[in-house]
């Protein structure tokens, strides 16, 4: 059974804060399992900010470009106290634009493929894999982005595919929640 995202929040508060005084949770899975739909409802049941990670990759190519953003403008900042804020990938332009600054709350929640990387484990609280099958996740995804995604599915897949040999990330997550 998929708990609903108030009883997440609630397991959330009960975790210690490991990036500063900020507890993370990360919303990980691969394209189109329904990681934005769960971090939305978690996050307005938390009142917390979220951070998309299709707003930090550096465009098609982009998956690790994402994970290091994360990492530095984000999950490192907070892990030393300091402000943290991203910048966002703009998709239509292919760079990066405008920057965003994080509110300071107690608890944030980032979503999306590589939120979940190895050398983020350190800074989250908790982490939460979702998973689907390919047919449903392409159905989702496509969906989702209509044909702006269709040429690129399988490039990103083998993106995916590459990210989660190195980093097992399922094998990480506290919860694991089949989305279908």
């Amino acid at each position: 059974m998929t708990p609903d995202p108030a009883t997440l929040a609630r397991r959330l508060r009960a975790l210690p804060a490991r990036a500063g005084g900020t507890r993370v949770l990360a919303v990980e899975g691969r394209s189109g399992a329904g990681k934005s739909t769960l971090a939305a409802a978690v996050a307005a049941a938390l009142t917390a900010p979220v951070v998309r990670m299709d707003d930090l990759y550096d465009g098609w190519d982009g998956l690790q470009a994402g994970v290091d953003a994360l990492l530095e403008w984000v999950l490192r900042p907070l892990g030393l106290g300091r402000p943290a804020r991203w910048r966002r990938y703009d998709w239509a332009r292919g760079e990066y634009a405008e920057w965003h600054e994080i509110a300071e709350a107690d608890t944030l929640v980032i979503e999306g493929v590589g939120c979940g990387a190895r050398e983020a484990g350190p800074y989250l609280s908790g982490l939460v894999w979702l998973e689907a099958a390919e047919e449903v996740r392409r159905a989702r995804a496509l969906a989702r982005d209509g044909e702006t995604y269709a040429p690129h599915w399988r490039r990103w897949a083998e993106q995916e595919d590459r990210y989660y040999a190195r980093h097992d990330v399922r094998s990480q997550a506290c919860l694991v929640i089949v989305t279908g």
